[in-house]
């Protein structure tokens, strides 16, 4: 189980941690991480790939800080930024009254720059490309959204949710709701099911070390 660091792709990681093993070893990550985003990212190797969908829709926490009075085409802060003009200034319980909107089996349209695909291409790829991408709304499960610190413009939140959810379409929608505008400037998976990061490793331990952090299957099995 690792912690991904920043900067990396879920694939970069796989890449690395197939070093550590014989060729032609199955390795699958089980649940793709932004660049921007850090910790828990979970792979299955060998026999134990089988179990990707399974771990894939356990539940999943966050932690995230927003930035709110602007906006990005990414909805992060790898993105183009653009301040909001004159962005007013929440208060706390105008937050905490918005917050429950977001909560349980909501309607949620994904960013412009994802992983998901628009005619067989990547809707990220298209946006790059200058192409207009637009893609439809789809239920996802977000089970608590939990207001940790705020302090104008950061603004500091935990979610559990469920597969699919996008942690940058939620803070995109709340700055709307809000009229100031938001982005993710940073994102933490801290929990996926059972496995936390404090449990994880990072991508520059030694082979023999990571080899040896490998967890049994029977963890998986009896789910």
């Amino acid at each position: 189980m690792m912690d991904k660091p920043g900067g990396m792709t879920s694939r970069d990681v796989v890449n690395r941690v197939q070093r550590w093993f014989p060729r032609r070893t199955k390795i699958g990550h089980t649940g793709t991480l932004d660049p921007l985003a850090t910790g828990v990212l979970v792979l299955c190797v060998g026999r134990a790939t089988k179990f990707v969908e399974r771990v894939q829709n356990m539940g999943k926490t966050y932690r995230t800080r927003l930035l709110l009075g602007a906006t990005s085409d990414t909805d992060d802060a790898d993105g183009a930024v653009t301040p909001v003009p004159d962005a007013p200034v929440p208060t706390p319980e105008q937050i905490r009254t918005l917050l429950p909107t977001f909560v349980g089996r909501i309607e949620q349209v994904p960013p412009a720059y994802s992983a998901l695909k628009v005619g067989g291409v990547r809707a990220h790829a298209l946006a790059r490309g200058g192409k207009e991408v637009t893609l439809a709304a789809r239920p996802v499960d977000v089970y608590s959204v939990t207001l940790i610190g705020y302090e104008w413009p950061s603004l500091d939140l935990e979610i559990e949710c469920g597969k699919g959810t996008y942690v940058r379409s939620i803070g995109r929608d709340l700055g709307a709701g809000l009229g100031c505008g938001a982005l993710v400037q940073s994102l933490r998976r801290t929990r996926v099911g059972p496995f936390t990061a404090e449990q994880g490793i990072g991508v520059d331990v030694p082979a023999e070390v990571g080899r040896g952090r490998l967890l049994p299957v029977s963890m998986l099995e009896a789910r």
